[in-house]
């Protein structure tokens, strides 16, 4: 067998396990809450503390994996979480569920792990569609929270969780047998690698676009369970249904998320997935009927499912050495977008009655991250453009409209001679060979006034005095206005052309 093939759908099915107790308190509050008389606010920290853990450990569970693989920290993983689901089985007051909670982050902080590792096994022009397929394992939360009310309604929730228990020694078996001994290893240290990447403002920036669109994602399947009990009065397993249909649906678009990443500019994806988190957070804000705000909650599922994809296709175009840090501050950040908004609603309902402030504050924070991506995806732009510059073999200079040099290339230097500080703000004339009439630039510009460029063979003067044949380009730069700004001038030594 070729473990190699073999491990796409193993992580993923694993990544599906991890998933599955990760938001097992979340999907069995309603029955918790009454056996246990929790508050509201002590729900909301229920269904909030396994999100800590599990976003602060994707960090070094990412440097792990690059370090000892994927087959070594899943099952590690996995034989940690049996501990704190027996705890929590056995729980008997707030303070049980939140400490076990607490270690039951475990479960989130895989997903950091296949981010990782997989990548290592394809293309990068399938790292988008790679790393969806992947995030296929978010559907564990749906599978909780469509079963799990189930089976708490037949078997109690204590039993529902030791059900997890066999779960989880399930797939340290399957890693041990299938993982991949042979993957590739990064030997770089921690501190080495963090120091990489925490000055490079794109991590921020995929980190803000990972914390709205993922933790949007598990800020809704925490929440709706318990808020569609309590604010719509709907039958619990009726709202672990709706529940499940919202995690199907972003789940199922995280891989149409990375393909269209793949496919098309990643940036041009997120322009539109955040514009609709705009719009679906206005919208949530004055939903009265369930009706509304069960669309509302669809188009957050639409739009940070397909950003949960595009995000990923990013880090390994900026990150291809530091995968493991990169991978694990952005999704760490993402697990800590669904920590707070749940706490925040809770406590804001308290406050006003109503939880339009806190939908409003998901439409604000989507706004100002369209901004983001338009900055980043113009920035990116014009970087391509300048490396166009500097890196082509032409000698090319950019003039004002009085003939003035105002820059160069590294390509002018080595044609000519002169360095940049030599140039600015001169005179073209001082590449003049004197081998031409007045009557040529007489016609050369001619031609670029009413043409707006001109093209040919023309002899000027390096820095040494030697002259030498060039094939030239002029265009005239213009505004909006049709008016002549500068003019750019490109290049080419043609000696030996003239030789042959």
């Amino acid at each position: 067998m070729d473990l190699k093939k073999v491990q796409l759908p193993l992580q993923t099915f694993s990544l599906v396990a991890g998933f599955i107790v990760w938001v097992i308190l979340s999907s069995l509050l309603p029955f918790i809450k009454e056996d246990l008389s929790l508050s509201a606010v002590q729900a909301s920290w229920v269904t909030a503390v396994p999100v800590v853990l599990g976003s602060i450990l994707r960090i070094p569970l990412g440097y792990l994996t690059n370090r000892y693989g994927a087959r070594m920290v899943f099952t590690v993983s996995f034989l940690l979480l049996m501990g704190p689901l027996f705890y929590i089985s056995i729980a008997d007051s707030f303070a049980d569920l939140i400490v076990g909670g607490f270690f039951l982050g475990i479960a989130g902080a895989i997903f950091s792990i296949g981010v990782t590792s997989l990548p290592k096994y394809y293309p990068k022009n399938r790292h988008g569609f790679v790393n969806g397929v992947y995030g296929l394992g978010n559907i564990g939360t749906a599978i909780t929270s469509f079963s799990a009310p189930i089976a708490a309604a037949q078997f109690g929730w204590p039993a529902t969780v030791r059900m997890a228990i066999v779960i989880m020694g399930l797939f340290v078996a399957l890693n041990l047998m299938l993982g991949d001994r042979q993957e590739p290893k990064v030997k770089t240290s921690l501190t080495q690698q963090v120091r990489q990447v925490y000055r490079n403002a794109s991590l921020w920036a995929l980190s803000l676009f990972y914390f709205i669109t993922f933790g949007a994602f598990v800020a809704f399947t925490v929440f709706l369970p318990h808020f569609l009990v309590s604010n719509f009065g709907l039958d619990k397993v009726d709202a672990g249904l709706r529940t499940a249909g919202f995690i199907v649906l972003a789940t199922g678009l995280r891989p149409l998320g990375g393909w269209m990443g793949d496919r098309w500019n990643p940036f041009v994806v997120l322009m539109f997935v955040f514009g609709g988190l705009t719009l679906s957070g206005v919208l949530l804000s004055f939903s009265p009927t369930i009706g509304l705000y069960t669309i509302g909650s669809l188009m957050v599922a639409v739009f940070a499912g397909i950003g949960n994809g595009t995000v990923f296709k990013l880090v390994p175009l900026y990150f291809s050495k530091q995968a493991g840090i990169a991978n694990g501050v952005v999704s760490a950040m993402g697990g800590l977008g669904g920590f707070f908004p749940p706490l925040i609603l809770a406590t804001l309902f308290e406050m006003t009655g109503h939880y339009a402030i806190g939908f409003m504050a998901l439409s604000e924070i989507s706004l100002a991250s369209l901004m983001i991506v338009l900055w980043m995806f113009y920035q990116g732009r014009l970087k391509l453009a300048t490396d166009i510059v500097e890196y082509t073999a032409e000698g090319i200079l950019i003039t004002d409209a009085n003939g003035l040099i105002q820059s160069i290339n590294p390509a002018f230097t080595k044609l000519t001679g002169y360095r940049k500080e030599e140039v600015v703000g001169k005179k073209t004339s001082i590449l003049k060979s004197g081998k031409h009439e007045s009557s040529f630039y007489k016609d050369m510009w001619a031609d670029i006034e009413q043409y707006g460029y001109w093209q040919g063979e023309i002899w000027n003067k390096r820095k040494t005095g030697e002259l030498y044949p060039q094939w030239l380009t002029i265009s005239a730069i213009k505004n909006e206005a049709g008016e002549v700004k500068g003019y750019a001038g490109m290049f080419s030594d043609i000696s030996k052309q003239k030789t042959k």
